[in-house]
């Protein structure tokens, strides 16, 4: 090989590049207003009294149409909202996504299902309901009933008490010949074409396995899973709020609904996917980024021609300070030039005086002797040459004389109440100076330590690099602890029921009990003695942050860090940037951060940024739950458990299992997610016995299907037998039931 041709590859660096800007941004969606639907009356007029009018009545839309139909005319949200406009004295109704288009009609929205249930509570909104698809379908009620059989699905094991309830409505408000009820799932799988079959149907608010038998349900083997897609928007949304618990924006329940539908997909192998699933390669496929509406700060920008001129304004401005400020400080030093002349002459005059007439001319000057009149001379001169010096740009340093303190070595007696006062500000000033001697001493003397310090440091780094090495290190690993500890501490006190807190609070208790006296302003009394021990600050440090936590104290421990690390840094070549505390909390190798912004860097200043989201674990975790509801706090079995306890256990001995385990349907909205089906035969596969031949699909359309089924089901003549007439409702009560293969059983 030449040698041109081998390359160089760098040694990892063990951090993560920060990732550009997710190349798409997904928005969230707008509320789901469809607009004004025009009355079908094509459908009314094709049809006959033989033409049944088919609803599929779901908890996340309701479906209508004619039986000859190829897919439903109608599709609404099971939704109603009535209020009054006090202003106008009207009341306005809406139904379905009409709600949508009106403020208050969406602040007033009722459901007709309880929430998170496929069983109806409200009725009232059912009956608007009803009277929205049999206008939009053309029915003509003048005649005072719509005079077109109904059929109706329903869910698996329906209260008798809801289906008495809607035959009442049906029958007696509505006028209804006949009425039929199946159950959608088994409506879907007969279209599909099934005959013996495993039916697991998930939809919006429940899953349902139930097995098939000649094209008969066996629904005393159903089984019910208490979770579908409303569910799992609701989890989601937990599951948001936990991860974001600022977030400032405000996620609606359709918008979550969207969420789980877009972006959410069953894992093949969920475990092994999950550990991996914040991993820096390929993180930006994974993460989601979802963008929240918001507005940004507007900054107006200039042009560089006004940003010259502004500048220029500004340079202008500096010299017309400048300029004022030396004509100031001119002004002063001409001042002081003759204040210094007006006592040089004051001096001469003095010299050539008697001494009463000094005394009366240092009086009439505010001056007490001629000491003070030199003083003062002096300070003028210095204060002159440094103005002069510092004109030219030639700062001299200043000498420091050394002063003097001549009335402090003079008898009191011997002192007049004058010369005494000025004795005692001597003897403070001595005592100043000395204690700044003191100091520079101790300075000095601390340098020439730290100095010999560091020679002795640095001999033995030369003459014991290994031992002074493991110090270093030692030490740098006692200072990570501390700082760890800190951080504990205070993440602790956050938390009311901590033992960090609890000790703080027991201290607070501790004071509040000592019950000091109160003090006085004036006379006598016990005064309070906290404080008079520097130990008693250390309460209020505990009290506030938790023992240990100045601020200081962590500026310390930041410096004394560095410092360690900067020497291993320069003499240790073991050590390099990444070992350092820095490299390691760099947030590329966080993954918190990956968990809450992705592979990207997150500015907390930027409103974008701020309202975003980003999904990544729970676009698994979500859809997971049908397969371990455990991980959501539900007490039941997963599909898995449930479909393997039917094959193996309640149908064991049943000659139709094989069959059955060839036709594994899939029907319902919870099951669009990608990798569903895929998941659930891996699954089975897994808990079956490896002879038997498994088969799994999915109906042609897991959502509208169910509706098909039962169109293709009305317009069939053997079904005609099902239908319970208005004869035999008000004859038999509305607790009446037809069976056939494809409804429930009369209990």
């Amino acid at each position: 090989m030449a040698p041109s041709a081998i390359s160089e590859v760098p040694p990892p660096s063990g951090r993560n590049s920060p990732k550009p800007e997710p190349a798409k941004i997904w928005s969230v969606s707008d509320p789901p207003f469809e607009g004004f639907k025009p009355i079908d009356t094509e459908g009314h007029a094709c049809s006959n009294r033989d033409t049944a009018i088919v609803i599929d009545n779901g908890s996340s839309n309701v479906r209508a149409g004619w039986s000859f139909d190829s897919k439903p005319r109608i599709s609404l949200p099971p939704l109603m909202a009535r209020y009054r406009d006090r202003r106008i004295a009207r009341t306005f109704t809406f139904v379905g996504s009409d709600i949508y288009s009106d403020g208050t009609a969406r602040g007033q929205a009722k459901n007709v299902y309880e929430p998170g249930s496929n069983i109806i509570n409200n009725w009232d909104c059912m009956e608007g309901v009803l009277d929205y698809c049999f206008i939009k379908l053309g029915v003509d009620g003048r005649n005072g009933g719509i005079d077109r059989p109904i059929v109706m699905t329903e869910p698996v094991a329906n209260l008798g008490y809801t289906r008495k309830t809607m035959s009442e409505i049906l029958f007696e408000c509505y006028g209804a010949p006949s009425v039929a009820y199946g159950i959608d799932s088994l409506f879907s799988y007969s279209y599909n074409g099934g005959r013996n079959g495993l039916v697991v149907s998930s939809s919006y608010s429940s899953t349902h396995i139930i097995p098939v038998i000649e094209s008969k349900a066996l629904l005393s083997q159903a089984t019910r899973l208490n979770w579908g897609r409303s569910q799992s928007a609701e989890y989601l949304l937990k599951l948001l709020r936990l991860k974001y618990p600022a977030f400032p924006g405000k996620i609606s329940d359709t918008q979550a609904e969207d969420l789980v539908r877009d972006h959410c997909y069953v894992s093949r192998d969920y475990e092994n996917e999950l550990s991996h699933y914040l991993e820096w390669t390929g993180l930006e496929d994974r993460d989601h980024t979802i963008q929240f509406p918001y507005t940004e700060q507007v900054v107006v920008q200039k042009t560089e021609e006004e940003l010259a001129i502004a500048a220029e304004k500004r340079k202008e401005s500096g010299r017309r300070l400048q300029a004022q400020a030396a004509k100031m400080r001119l002004e002063k030093l001409k001042r002081k030039e003759e204040e210094y002349e007006y006592y040089v002459q004051l001096q001469a005059q003095l010299a050539n005086t008697t001494k009463k007439e000094g005394k009366r001319i240092l009086e009439s000057n505010d001056f007490d002797d001629e000491s003070q009149l030199e003083k003062r001379v002096r300070e003028l001169e210095k204060s002159i040459k440094k103005a002069r010096n510092k004109d030219v740009g030639d700062v001299e340093e200043e000498q420091q004389e050394e002063p003097t303190f001549p009335l402090l070595d003079v008898p009191d007696d011997q002192l007049d109440e004058e010369s005494l006062k000025q004795k005692r500000q001597q003897k403070l000033l001595k005592s100043n100076y000395e204690a700044r001697q003191r100091a520079k001493a101790e300075k000095e003397k601390e340098k020439a330590r730290q100095a010999e310090e560091q020679r002795l440091d640095d001999e033995r780094r030369e003459n014991d690099f290994e031992n002074w090495v493991e110090e270093r290190r030692i030490a740098r690993q006692a200072i990570i602890q501390k700082m760890r500890d800190r951080e504990r501490l205070k993440a602790e006190l956050g938390n009311r029921k901590s033992l960090a807190n609890q000790m703080r609070m027991k201290s607070i208790a501790n004071l509040a009990s000592d019950n000091p006296t109160k003090k006085r302003r004036r006379g006598g009394g016990d005064d309070d003695t906290f404080g008079a021990d520097d130990a008693d600050w250390g309460v209020y440090r505990t009290i506030a942050t938790g023992e240990q936590s100045d601020d200081e104290e962590e500026e310390d421990l930041n410096r004394e860090l560095k410092n360690i690390e900067a020497q291993l840094l320069k003499h240790d070549p073991n050590f390099t940037e990444e070992s350092t505390r820095e490299a390691q909390t760099d947030w590329t190798k966080s993954l918190l951060h990956a968990f809450l912004h992705g592979p990207y860097p997150f500015d907390p200043e930027s409103q974008k940024q701020a309202h975003q989201l980003h999904l990544n674990v729970e676009r698994i975790r979500v859809p997971e739950v049908v397969f371990q509801p455990t991980i959501a706090g539900l007490d039941q079995a997963g599909i898995v458990e449930i479909a393997a306890g039917i094959l193996t256990e309640r149908l064991a001995e049943s000659p139709y299992r094989n069959d059955i385990l060839k036709d594994i349907f899939l029907t319902g909205g919870n099951t669009l997610f990608q990798g569903f089906e895929e998941r659930l035969q891996d699954e089975l596969r897994a808990v079956l016995p490896a002879e038997l031949e498994l088969g799994v699909r999915r109906a042609k359309d897991r959502v509208l299907d169910a509706w098909r089924g039962a169109a293709k089901w009305a317009g069939k003549a053997e079904s005609k037998k099902a239908f319970v007439t208005r004869a035999e409702f008000m004859e038999k009560g509305g607790d009446y039931l037809k069976e056939h293969e494809l409804g429930n059983a009369s209990l």
